[in-house]
């Protein structure tokens, strides 16, 4: 259904049309929680292609997992390579911004350790798996939320905007081509883009940032 209300638009569906996405190509993705969500962007993407280009045979991968740091996810480049993707779209960052104790606590993953491993992790499968790459930003967090939902407090964790900001001034600063997830739903201030905790998005969130990835690349048809 989510995927069925963007193609209700015939601008959009027009867009899906001249995505750079070859018959028989397979786009894999990896990412965490944001990306894992089987209401994620990806799964919509996923559901918009299979509607709108049913005989391309467009294969989509979700590598993502829930919880996933950049570090952690180099663990998966030797499974990446058995899937042999022809694309790789990647959302990660999130929880490397994770603080412990409060919001001046250390973050789960160094900025400089977090530029590092986004680095590696890019080079290595443009180098030896898929020659295309496309990155989404982190997307940002509703504050109040995070710091009022009774788990996040518990637990003793939580996310500043500052911290996600600065892992997307990393990624738009490179050459790569990227999706700019946190912009997307910082200008939908006022909307519900997130859940409750405030950290994940929710169904309208997800959906704007499936839309700015196939409006970003669209662009390289």
């Amino acid at each position: 259904r989510a995927a069925a209300e963007l193609l209700d638009d015939p601008g959009f569906a027009e867009k899906v049309d001249r995505l750079p996405f070859m018959p028989g190509q397979r786009v894999v993705a990896l990412g965490e929680s944001t990306t894992d969500d089987l209401l994620s962007w990806f799964e919509i993407l996923r559901h918009v292609i299979t509607l709108r280009r049913p005989a391309d045979g467009i294969t989509l991968v979700n590598m993502a997992v829930s919880g996933h740091t950049s570090t952690q996810a180099l663990t998966l480049l030797p499974g990446l390579s058995f899937h042999r993707p022809d694309w790789v779209l990647c959302m990660l960052g999130g929880n490397d911004a994770q603080r412990l104790g409060s919001v001046d606590g250390p973050t789960l993953v160094s900025l400089p350790e977090t530029e590092r491993n986004l680095r590696v992790l890019c080079d290595l499968v443009t180098r030896s798996v898929a020659e295309r790459w496309a990155w989404i930003t982190p997307t940002p967090v509703d504050e109040t939320r995070v710091a009022a939902y009774q788990p996040f407090r518990r637990a003793g964790v939580t996310w500043a905007n500052r911290d996600l900001d600065a892992i997307r001034r990393i990624l738009t600063a490179r050459p790569d081509l990227t999706v700019d997830g946190y912009a997307v739903i910082a200008r939908q201030a006022g909307e519900r883009s997130h859940l409750e905790d405030g950290l994940h998005l929710s169904l309208a969130g997800q959906q704007a940032i499936t839309a700015a990835v196939v409006d970003t690349l669209m662009g390289r048809s």
